[in-house]
């Protein structure tokens, strides 16, 4: 969402609820690699009762940050499994192509590289629990920390490894008949979205102290 007359600063944030027929909220459409759908949401002039208002006055701040932590984790969880259903399908491929009457698995090289995702894969997993298991004890005090950890290292996992995964299937990999190219989109979009690798290891180290 974006407004023309963003002033407010974020420790004063308010949050209210405005009908998207309200005078001067536009909306448009936007087209994503993942098919999934998103828009832009312009304010321009809007006018909304004091009912309106969620919460206290000023008061949004906190709120929002512990509902974007939830969701940085949880969409981690979706990266995780998508990182691990590519990986899964590239190893079942490699067991199975063969050039020049050989299976492609048993090169060298491609091991070295299938090895490489699942530490990533295996090391993510340990983040991504730790994370869950701090929002299911309710360790708030820990959430932003681990929230930001876990998205940093799954950005990473899910790029190595949605690449790593085309890469392996060779041409197919880049039609949509095979399922990692469907994986590698939706990697590009989710990588992006409720902040980047950068963004989130800044922030891990401002939460530390650094």
């Amino acid at each position: 969402m974006k407004s023309k007359n963003m002033l407010m600063p974020l420790g004063i944030l308010s949050l209210f609820l405005v009908a998207a027929s309200t005078a001067g909220v536009t909306r448009r459409r936007l087209q994503m690699v993942d098919s999934r759908n998103s828009a832009d949401v312009d304010f321009d002039g809007v006018r909304v009762p004091a009912a309106a208002l969620l919460g206290t006055a000023g008061g949004a701040a906190a709120s929002l940050e512990r509902v974007l932590d939830v969701g940085r984790i949880l969409l981690a969880a979706e990266m995780f499994g998508m990182a691990q259903q590519a990986f899964e399908s590239t190893l079942d491929y490699l067991r199975q192509r063969q050039q020049f009457g050989v299976i492609i698995g048993t090169f060298q090289a491609l091991k070295h590289r299938a090895v490489a995702m699942y530490e990533q894969i295996e090391l993510s997993k340990s983040v991504l629990y730790a994370a869950l298991t701090a929002l299911d004890e309710r360790r708030d005090a820990d959430v932003p920390r681990l929230a930001s950890v876990c998205k940093a290292q799954l950005n990473d996992t899910l790029h190595l490894v949605s690449l790593e995964a085309v890469q392996l299937h060779g041409g197919i990999g880049m039609t949509d008949q095979a399922d990692v190219g469907l994986y590698l989109k939706r990697a590009r979009v989710a990588e992006a979205m409720l902040g980047s690798t950068a963004f989130h290891r800044d922030r891990y180290a401002t939460l530390g102290g650094y």
